[in-house]
């Protein structure tokens, strides 16, 4: 005669076979949080055929328009290391690599964090620029209808 099964409680069930034990998150929680307060980085100045640009708007598709601090505003692209893993957003600093072929186009290569973009106004690297889009309307157009 085989022994009856004992009746076992839905917790207690789960308990014996691991699944009901109550752990802290998947994947994501594994790789870390992104944190700033790492150690620090090396600034990482502009070369030949780089320049520093701060973000007006982001387009999409990994695609974003600068303002460059030679006072040209450029259509960006995010370079594939960078996408997913660097969060680029309106108004941060960026270093972008200008395109020999097409001068309007850049590709970013680099995000500065906020103490980063700090040093840089402090050396002297960038100047402090509030709102990047009155640049581009600073010049005075006077019309005369009469004329018109």
């Amino acid at each position: 005669v085989s022994p009856q099964p004992t009746q076992l409680s839905p917790h207690t069930h789960t308990m014996a076979f691991g699944y009901g034990t109550k752990k802290k998150g998947g994947k994501s929680r594994k790789k870390g949080k992104n944190s700033s307060d790492g150690p620090k980085r090396d600034l990482q100045l502009k070369e030949e055929g780089q320049e520093y640009a701060k973000v007006l708007k982001m387009l999409g598709n990994g695609r974003l328009e600068a303002y460059c601090f030679d006072e040209r505003t450029r259509i960006c692209t995010i370079r594939g290391t960078m996408r997913k893993k660097v969060w680029v957003n309106v108004q941060d600093i960026i270093l972008v690599s200008i395109r020999a072929f097409q001068e309007d186009k850049a590709d970013v290569i680099h995000k500065f964090n906020p103490d980063e973009a700090r040093e840089l106004s402090k050396m002297g690297e960038i100047k402090e620029v509030q709102d990047p889009t009155d640049l581009a309307f600073q010049e005075e157009i006077e019309i005369d209808f009469a004329e018109v």
